[in-house]
């Protein structure tokens, strides 16, 4: 039943478990660790492109599969089975990361990865549940309830992760190193234990099925992705969105996994950036409310725009900055607008797709964001490569090598500016008038494979 207070905590109690991983193991340590620990004697560059380019290829299988599963769980009406299945390949994949030895930064990248695809599947289906618990009315202060909820959970165990690196010792641990993997532990059993408040409170809507003879899901599942783009030339809104939200999103996620190995990069001390990042999950919690609220009382485009508009200013100002207090500064800013960007994205499309396709269609909006991710760490990294190919000398000196390596940063943190510029760009001509009448096409053809 929709807009049941039951319902909508257990949906946003998901938020609340998942972003452990998001803020503990992508934001936070993963990125230090890997590049003190596990990748230890590689350049700062070479560390930082592989970092990328992990990122890149566990986002690449996601994006594939994303609309496939979504589709298939939409004819078997599954998908809080398909939610519970990634959400706990990423809570063993976690927990793995604690086994993983200093040096050996295959195995951490591929367990990561593997993370990665159990994080980034579950939301797939996670997202696609929210026309499940909420009516359109509420569907925006839901959908930044959820995010809000997620920076609260997220922040509240990344601090005691924080103290159990800084004060090992208060809790039974040798050293921070022993802390950090520990810590990966955490994230495991915070995220699965938190899922079962998911599994338990949410129930999942039922559409009528159009089913063949055999009764199979899985053809069923790509007969109805066929026949979505049979019906392309009726989803022209929902398709210009995608392409404006793959490329601002893009940005989002590449600073989001990031941030911390480019403040390494050029010089801040990974204790400074892990603070930094604990006042962004804190801003966060209230702002990604507030954005919901705005959304439902406001205007959701007016939002977005104001957002991107705050992301443009953040990166032009990342590529300059010099000093940790600046760090801190755009952590401040980022909280303000990251959470209210990724629910009010969220929701705005909800209202373009048919709702009996919401597994499918939130398939293709993550299938999106993934080959965005796809994309931004990898460009990050082959910048900064690149210019310091070409800026090094024949015999560099040790301040060269230095020098030189801040600067390749620099570059590849602003090849993210592009994408915010033409991301906002699209969004501007998305009619969601005309979306609403094209998503009522397709809730009354969802059956018609040759439509």
């Amino acid at each position: 039943m929709k807009d049941n207070k039951k319902g909508i905590w257990g949906w946003a109690m998901y938020d609340w478990a998942n972003s452990a991983f998001a803020t503990t193991v992508m934001a936070g340590f993963f990125p230090v660790f890997f590049k003190q620990y596990w990748s230890s004697g590689a350049d700062v560059n070479t560390s930082t492109a592989l970092l990328g380019f992990g990122n890149a290829i566990a986002s690449l299988v996601v994006a594939i599969m994303a609309p496939i599963l979504g589709a298939i769980a939409d004819k078997a009406s599954a998908k809080k089975k398909f939610l519970i299945f990634f959400a706990y390949l990423g809570v063993l994949m976690t927990a793995a990361l604690y086994m993983v030895a200093e040096g050996n930064w295959m195995w951490a990248i591929f367990i990561y990865a593997m993370g990665i695809i159990g994080f980034s599947g579950a939301n797939v289906f996670y997202d696609s549940l929210l026309p499940s618990v909420v009516s359109e009315e509420k569907i925006d202060y839901v959908s930044g309830l959820g995010f809000a909820m997620g920076y609260l959970g997220g922040g509240l165990l990344f601090l005691v992760n924080v103290l159990m690196t800084q004060m090992p010792e208060a809790f039974g641990l040798a050293n921070a190193g022993e802390a950090v993997r520990w810590s990966f532990l955490t994230v495991a059993l915070w995220w699965g234990g938190f899922t079962l408040f998911t599994i338990f409170w949410v129930e999942e809507t039922k559409y009528p099925k159009v089913t063949t003879k055999t009764g199979n899901f899985i053809t069923e599942g790509f007969g109805q992705l066929k026949a979505t783009f049979g019906k392309i030339r009726h989803m022209k809104t929902i398709f210009l969105f995608l392409s404006a939200y793959w490329l601002y999103i893009d940005g989002v996620d590449t600073i989001i996994r990031m941030a911390v190995d480019y403040g390494m990069s050029i010089g801040f001390d990974s204790s400074d950036l892990i603070k930094a990042l604990l006042i962004t999950q804190f801003v966060g919690f209230p702002a990604a409310w507030i954005f919901g609220k705005l959304g439902e009382t406001w205007s959701v485009r007016k939002s977005i725009f104001i957002a991107i508009g705050v992301y443009i200013g953040v990166t032009i100002w990342g590529v300059q900055m010099t000093q940790k207090i600046e760090f801190y500064i755009l952590a401040i800013v980022i909280g303000l607008v990251q959470g209210g960007i990724q629910a009010l994205s969220r929701s705005y499309y909800s209202r373009l797709i048919p709702k009996s396709q919401a597994g499918e269609f939130y398939g293709f909006y993550n299938m999106l964001g993934k080959f965005a991710a796809i994309i931004g760490p990898a460009l990050m990294g082959l910048v900064g490569l690149i210019v310091r190919r070409i800026l090094m000398p024949v015999a560099p000196t040790p301040e060269q090598v230095v020098e030189i390596g801040h600067l390749a940063s620099r570059w590849g943190i602003g090849s993210i500016l592009i994408l915010f510029i033409a991301g906002g760009i699209l969004f501007y001509f998305v009619d969601d008038e005309k979306g609403r009448a094209e998503a009522k096409y397709l809730e009354a053809h969802a059956g018609d494979i040759s439509a």
